[in-house]
C-alpha cells in the first residue's frame, strides 16, 4: 500500500471532501416485472430483483431500460441495502434502486465499494420489513479522494476480491476432488467381482433384523435425558459412525421407544429424494440411542462400519432405488432394504476396509470443517483492508 500511501500524502494531506450521495449521483427506482411477464417476453437482456442468488438475476427479457454501468441497490427485505456493480443492458424491479454517477469527481468502482460497507448501515428495520428507500440513501456521505486515489484502492480491492475468490474455488476444488477420490475408493473396495470362497454374497435381510423406531418429535427433544437418534440429523449431523448422540430424549418417553444398541446401525428410510434413501450411520455409544420412526435398526454380526460405509455405495443405492415410494416424503420399508445384497469378506477384511475408508472420511471432514474457517478468515483479512482503505479524514473546505 506504499504508493496508495504516497498518494494521499501527495494529494490530500489534509484530508478529503465528503458530498451527500443524492449530490454526486442520480437515484431512482426500478418499475414492476411479473413472472408472466418474464415468461412471456423472453429474451438475452436480464431482469435484476431483490434477491442475492444468482447474482440478483430474476429472468431475462427481449428489452431492456438501462444501458451502461450503474449500481444498483436492493431496496426491501433481508437484503436491503446490498449493493451491486451493473454493466451493460439491463433491467431492474420495483424491489431495486439504481445509482447513475453524475459528477466526474467519483469512480463508480470505488463508489461500489463505500457503499457495500455504508449502505447497509441506513437500512430502516421497522415494521418487520426492512427497507432502503432513495431518501435514505441520498443523504449518504461519500468521500471524494482525487481520482488517483480512487483508482489505486480499487485496484487494491478488485485484487484481494479476485484473490479470495480463487482461494475460495481452490479449497472447494480440493474438497471435491477428495469426496470424488474416497467415492473411487469406496466403491472399489466394495466391489467383488464374483463370489468365491473369501467372499459370500447375501441380501441384508438374511443376514441380519431390521426394527423400526418409535415415533417421537423435535420438541421431545431436550438437553437431559436418553441418548436419541432423530432421521433428519442422519442427513446434517451424523457421519459413518457415532457414539455420542446430537440430541436427548425426553424421559418418560423412554420406556415407549426402540433402541439402537452398540454396533447396530440406524438406516434412514425416509427423505425428501429418492438418492437420500437408506444411509445410515453405526452406533458405536455404550448407552442405547432411541430411534426415530423414519428410520431401522439393523442388526447383524458384520463389522459395523463396513456396513455404513456399504450403505453410501453406488452399488447398494443402485439396488434400493426401485424400492422408494415418492411422494410428498420418499420412503422404503424394511423389505426394501432387506433385498439389497451386500458382498461378505472375512470380518478381519471387513475391518480393514472400514478402516482404510475411514482415514479418506477423517480427511474429507476435516477439509470440510477447516474450509469455512480459512474462508471467513480470508473474508475477515479482507473486510479490515478495506476499510482501513476506505478510512479518510474529512476536509470541511470544499473548495480546497
Amino acid at each position: 500500500m506504499s504508493r496508495l500511501q504516497e498518494l494521499i500524502r501527495s494529494l490530500c494531506p489534509n484530508g478529503v471532501v465528503y458530498k451527500p450521495l443524492g449530490e454526486v449521483c442520480d437515484l431512482s427506482r426500478g418499475k414492476v416485472y411479473s413472472k408472466t411477464y418474464i415468461v412471456e417476453n423472453s429474451g438475452n437482456y436480464p431482469v435484476y430483483s431483490s434477491q442475492t442468488a444468482n447474482d440478483g438475476e430474476l429472468g431475462r427479457i427481449s428489452t431492456y431500460d438501462y444501458d451502461g454501468e450503474y449500481l444498483t441497490w436492493t431496496t426491501d427485505g433481508a437484503y436491503a441495502g446490498t449493493i451491486f456493480h451493473r454493466r451493460g443492458k439491463f433491467s431492474i424491479t420495483n424491489v431495486c434502486g439504481l445509482i447513475a454517477i453524475k459528477s466526474p469527481n467519483i469512480k463508480i468502482r470505488f463508489l461500489y465499494y463505500w457503499l457495500s460497507v455504508k449502505a447497509k448501515e441506513y437500512v430502516y428495520r421497522g415494521m418487520g420489513n426492512p427497507k432502503l428507500m432513495s431518501n435514505q440513501m441520498a443523504p449518504i456521505q461519500i468521500p471524494l479522494p482525487p481520482l488517483e486515489v480512487q483508482a489505486e484502492i480499487v485496484r487494491i480491492l478488485d485484487a484481494f476480491t479476485s484473490y479470495a475468490a480463487e482461494l475460495q474455488a481452490e479449497l472447494q476444488a480440493e474438497l471435491q476432488a477428495r469426496k470424488e477420490q474416497y467415492t473411487y475408493y469406496r466403491n472399489r473396495l466394495l466391489s467383488f467381482d464374483k463370489p468365491t470362497k473369501d467372499v459370500t454374497w447375501k441380501r441384508l435381510g438374511e443376514i441380519g433384523s431390521f426394527i423400526r423406531g418409535k415415533r417421537f418429535v423435535r420438541t421431545d427433544i431436550v438437553n437431559d435425558g436418553v441418548p436419541c437418534i432423530h432421521y433428519g440429523d442422519i442427513y446434517t449431523y451424523y457421519g459413518l459412525y457415532a457414539t455420542q448422540s446430537k440430541g436427548k430424549l425426553r424421559s418418560e418417553l423412554a420406556s415407549k421407544m426402540r433402541y439402537a444398541y452398540k454396533n447396530d446401525v440406524v438406516i434412514v428410510a425416509a427423505g425428501e429424494n429418492k438418492e437420500d434413501i437408506g444411509i445410515g450411520v453405526a452406533w458405536l455409544g455404550e448407552n442405547p440411542a432411541a430411534v426415530h420412526d423414519a428410520c431401522f435398526i439393523f442388526r447383524s454380526d458384520l463389522y459395523p462400519q463396513y456396513v455404513s460405509h456399504y450403505l453410501r455405495s453406488t452399488y447398494y443405492h443402485k439396488q434400493i432405488v426401485k424400492y422408494v415410494s415418492e411422494g410428498k416424503i420418499c420412503s422404503i420399508s424394511a423389505k426394501g432394504l432387506g433385498n439389497a445384497i451386500i458382498p461378505i469378506p472375512s470380518y478381519e477384511e471387513q475391518v480393514r476396509i472400514a478402516t482404510l475408508l475411514n482415514k479418506f472420511d477423517a480427511l474429507i471432514r476435516d477439509l470440510s470443517q477447516g474450509l469455512p474457517a480459512e474462508i471467513a478468515a480470508v473474508q475477515e483479512q479482507y473486510e479490515y483492508y478495506r476499510n482501513q482503505l476506505l478510512s479518510f479524514p474529512r476536509k470541511e473546505d470544499e473548495n480546497a
